[in-house]
C-alpha cells in the first residue's frame, strides 16, 4: 500500500529541516521610484511544517474535522502550500479552484461538495462572501491577504496559534484531493482522489524522472492543475528538492537566470516561445550561427548556462500536446525534454518519454496499465489505464463514474491512440475538449450553454479552430433570423456584429481562457446542424 501525502510531507520536513523548500517570487517596489526589484522569498522545510502544523490546530479550533471538505482558491504562493498540508492533516479534503473561475461557477461547485471552508486569496473574499450569503451560510472563510470585514478570518493571524497538532487518522484509502474537471456535458465533475492514488503517482514520478534532494525546480505551472500539483509542488517536496514558482509574465525570464533551477516544468506554449526565440538569436549572428552548424550541443550548453546556470538537466512538459518538432530541436542541442500525458483522473501522469528519445510516444509508468480498446484496422482505439493511480470515482456522480470506469477496473480516457511495442502514441485529444496553447482545457457545452441564452441564435456549435498559428475557441451560429429581423437585422454582416457585441456581454460569466476572443472566429452557418437520432450535433462534420 501507498503511503498518505501527510507521511511523505511529514518525511521530508523532519529530514530537510533547514534546506529550502519553496521559493516564491515576490515584486517589491524599489526606494525612490526606481522600479520594481523581484525578491525570491525562501521557506524552509522546517518553517513550512511549523506553519502547517500552526494552521491545522487553527482550522480544527474553527470546527474543520476528518471527512470535511475545504476549498483552496488562490494563484500558488506560501499560504497556498501551508494551506493544502494543513487541511490534510486535520483529515480533511482539499478542494483546488482555478481563480479565474467567476463566481456563478465557483458557487455551483462548493454547494455540491458541500464545503466546511474556503482557504482563499484577498481577490476572492467578496467573491465567497456573496456565495455564502446566497447559499452556504455555514461556510468559514479565511483570506489569505487581511480583510476589510469582521466576518472573514485572517490567515497569518491563525497562524500565531499553537503549532503542535494530533494529526487525524488518515488512511491512503481516504480522500485527499476533490479535483474538479469539467465534463462534455457542460457540467463540472469532481474527480475523487485518494492519498494513494496521488501519492503513486508521485513517488513513480520521482523514480522515472531521477529526482533527488539536490534538484531546483522552477516550474509555471499552478498548483490547482493536477499536473502542477503532484508534478511541480509534491515531487519536489518529497524529493527533498526545491521548488521555485514563478507566473508567466515580462519578469520570467530574469527569474529563470536567478532562480539556477536544474527542472523547468512548463507547458508546450512557454517551449514553443523559448525556443522560437533561441532560433531566432542564432539566426541572426554569423557567430552563434557558426557555433550551431558546427556544433549543436555546444551551442545548447551556451544557452541554457545563460538561461539557467550551469546545472540545467532537462524540461518537463503536460497539459497540452508538444510539438516533435520543438522537442527534438531542443535534444539536437543536448537539452532533455521529458513529456508526459495524463488526465486529472489519473491524479495525473500514465505515461512519459525518455529525455533524449527519437521515437515517437511514451513509455507508460511502471505502476500503470494500458491497453487499446476495439482498435480499427490502423490499430487506433480508445486508450484505457490501470493502476494505483485510477480515482476512485466522480464525487456524487455515480452513473458517469460508471461510464468511466469498467467493472474491471479500467479507466476509459475517451482519448484515441495505438501501441507500438511498449510505447503509446496518441492520436487524437478527448471526443469535443478543446486544447489551448497553455494547456487550458475548454469544454464546448459549457461555453454553448452560456451564449445559448443570446436572443437571435437558434443553434451554435463551439469548436477549436486555429488563429495564426494558434489554438483558439471558435463557434458557429445557425441565426434564429425571425428575431434578429425585428430587431432590423437583414444581413450576415449585421448579425455578426450585432452577435459580437452579445457574445462580449455574456464572456463575462465564463472564465477568460474559456472566452470566444475575436470577431472573425464567429461563422454563421445557412441551415440547421445535422444531429443524431439522440438529436446530438455531429460534432466531427464541421470541425475545421
Amino acid at each position: 500500500m501507498y503511503p498518505t501525502l501527510n507521511e511523505l510531507f511529514n518525511k521530508s520536513v523532519a529530514s530537510h529541516g533547514d534546506k529550502i523548500a519553496l521559493r516564491m517570487l515576490i515584486p517589491k517596489e524599489r526606494k525612490r521610484g526606481r522600479g520594481i526589484q523581484l525578491i525570491l522569498n525562501e521557506i524552509s522545510y522546517a518553517r513550512l511544517g511549523e506553519m502547517v502544523g500552526r494552521l491545522a490546530t487553527a482550522l480544527d479550533g474553527l470546527g474543520v474535522k476528518k471527512g470535511d471538505k475545504v476549498a483552496l482558491i488562490s494563484k500558488p504562493r506560501a499560504a497556498w502550500a501551508t494551506a493544502f498540508f494543513a487541511v490534510l492533516r486535520c483529515g480533511a479534503t482539499v478542494l483546488p479552484l482555478d481563480p479565474e473561475l467567476q463566481q456563478g461557477e465557483i458557487e455551483r461547485i462548493l454547494a455540491e461538495a458541500e464545503v466546511k471552508a474556503a482557504v482563499v486569496s484577498g481577490l476572492k473574499a467578496d467573491d465567497l462572501r456573496q456565495i455564502r450569503d446566497n447559499r452556504l451560510h455555514d461556510t468559514i472563510i479565511i483570506s489569505m491577504d487581511r480583510p476589510d470585514t469582521e466576518d472573514v478570518y485572517f490567515l497569518d493571524k491563525l497562524l500565531l496559534g499553537k503549532k503542535e497538532f494530533p494529526e487525524a487518522d488518515v488512511s491512503p484509502n481516504d480522500m485527499a484531493v476533490l479535483m474538479y474537471t469539467s465534463g462534455t456535458t457542460g457540467n463540472a465533475k469532481g474527480a475523487m482522489l485518494l492519498h494513494r492514488n496521488i501519492s503513486s503517482n508521485a513517488i513513480t514520478g520521482m523514480k522515472v524522472a531521477d529526482i533527488s534532494e539536490s534538484d531546483n525546480f522552477l516550474t509555471i505551472v499552478p498548483w490547482y492543475h493536477i499536473y502542477g500539483l503532484t508534478v511541480s509542488l509534491l515531487v519536489p517536496l518529497f524529493a527533498g528538492s526545491t521548488a521555485t514558482y514563478a507566473p508567466v509574465d515580462r519578469n520570467l525570464t530574469t527569474v529563470m537566470t536567478r532562480a539556477r533551477p536544474t527542472v523547468l516544468l512548463g507547458v508546450p506554449k512557454l517551449y514553443n516561445v523559448l525556443y522560437n526565440k533561441v532560433m531566432t538569436s542564432i539566426e541572426s549572428s554569423p557567430v552563434k550561427k557558426a557555433i550551431y552548424k558546427l556544433s549543436p550541443t555546444l551551442m545548447g550548453k551556451l544557452v541554457s548556462k545563460k538561461l539557467f546556470g550551469r546545472n540545467f538537466r532537462y524540461f518537463t512538459s503536460g497539459g497540452a500536446p508538444f510539438s516533435r518538432e520543438v522537442a527534438n530541436g531542443f535534444r539536437k542541442m543536448g537539452i532533455g525534454v521529458m513529456e508526459g500525458y495524463g488526465l486529472t483522473e489519473t491524479s495525473p501522469v500514465l505515461a512519459m518519454c525518455e529525455l533524449f528519445t527519437t521515437e515517437p510516444g511514451m513509455v507508460a509508468y511502471e505502476n500503470v496499465e494500458l491497453k487499446i480498446d476495439k482498435p480499427d484496422a490502423s490499430g487506433v482505439g480508445e486508450v484505457l489505464a490501470r493502476g494505483p493511480n485510477i480515482m476512485a470515482g466522480y464525487y456524487k456522480n455515480e452513473k458517469a463514474t460508471a461510464e468511466v470506469i469498467d467493472s474491471e477496473g479500467w479507466f476509459h480516457t475517451g482519448d484515441l491512440g495505438r501501441m507500438e511495442g511498449d510505447r503509446l502514441i496518441l492520436s487524437g485529444r478527448a471526443k469535443n475538449v478543446i486544447v489551448l496553447e497553455t494547456g487550458k482545457n475548454v469544454y464546448p457545452e459549457e461555453v454553448e450553454w452560456e451564449l445559448s441564452r443570446i436572443p437571435g441564435i437558434e443553434e451554435l456549435l463551439v469548436y477549436e479552430a486555429e488563429r495564426q498559428g494558434t489554438p483558439v475557441v471558435a463557434v458557429k451560429i445557425y441565426p434564429k433570423w425571425t428575431d434578429l429581423k425585428e430587431k432590423g437585422i437583414t444581413t450576415p454582416e449585421q448579425a455578426i456584429d450585432y452577435l459580437w457585441e452579445e457574445i462580449k456581454a455574456h464572456n463575462e460569466n465564463l472564465a477568460p481562457f474559456k472566452r470566444i476572443k475575436y470577431r472573425d472566429v464567429i461563422t454563421l452557418v445557412d441551415e440547421p446542424f445535422e444531429k443524431s437520432v439522440k438529436m446530438d450535433i455531429k460534432r466531427y462534420k464541421y470541425s475545421d
